[in-house]
């Protein structure tokens, strides 16, 4: 509930300027020309956001956010995927997690083998919401005020202190994707939540790390 400029908001500005270099010109219902594409950086952006989650308090605000921003944006500039999911690519340069909220249902965040380009890190939507309806995420608020560490710093400083961490992405997450998967295509609550509980247990030893 609170108006802000956004130029000094450093991942916001990266997600801007990335699809608006990727901008064409607008066209309406008609097929008449309205902005041209050279002419988009005269426009100015007048942003209104409604999040019905507390912002910055661990539930994914910001991943919500970016994607919802990265979708509008890419709309409006009438950006066009040079390959699969590269919108998702876009999303993840405000919010890594956003990635993977551009679609519904279960969807993992490939890592990707071109660190340079980053270009085929993307988000792939692996089961449709619909393949397992009966299953619901229940989520209770405790505290609803701002983390004391951004989830950014946080990540950069594991990354920088934490042995376990490195041990999970190269010898612990590239199986245990498979068997979530294959639990997930099952329906095989159990099996999912016993995964996804070692998979939380091992994020706090991180961050203890």
């Amino acid at each position: 509930n609170k108006e802000e400029s956004l130029t000094k908001n450093k991942r916001f500005v990266s997600v801007l300027n990335s699809l608006r270099s990727r901008a064409q010109d607008y066209v309406d219902t008609n097929g008449v020309v309205k902005i041209k594409k050279e002419e988009w950086n005269d426009y100015y952006l007048n942003i209104i956001s409604h999040n019905n989650f507390p912002t910055a308090a661990g539930l994914a605000s910001s991943a919500s956010g970016f994607a919802c921003l990265t979708k509008c944006l890419s709309l409006l500039y009438n950006v066009k995927e040079e390959y699969a999911n590269e919108l998702t690519t876009f999303a993840r340069l405000g919010s890594g997690s956003a990635c993977r909220s551009m679609y519904g249902g279960w969807v993992r965040w490939e890592q990707g083998e071109d660190n340079e380009s980053g270009k085929d890190s993307v988000a792939v939507q692996v089961f449709p919401h619909l393949h397992w309806p009966n299953i619901r995420m229940l989520i209770l608020v405790a505290n609803s005020g701002e983390k004391d560490v951004g989830s950014t710093d946080g990540m950069q400083k594991s990354v920088q202190t934490s042995q376990l961490l490195h041990f999970r992405s190269t010898q612990v997450v590239p199986g245990r994707l498979k068997h979530i998967e294959a639990a997930i295509q099952n329906k095989h609550f159990p099996a999912f939540a016993n995964i996804m509980m070692k998979d939380s247990n091992e994020f706090h030893a991180c961050c203890l790390d």
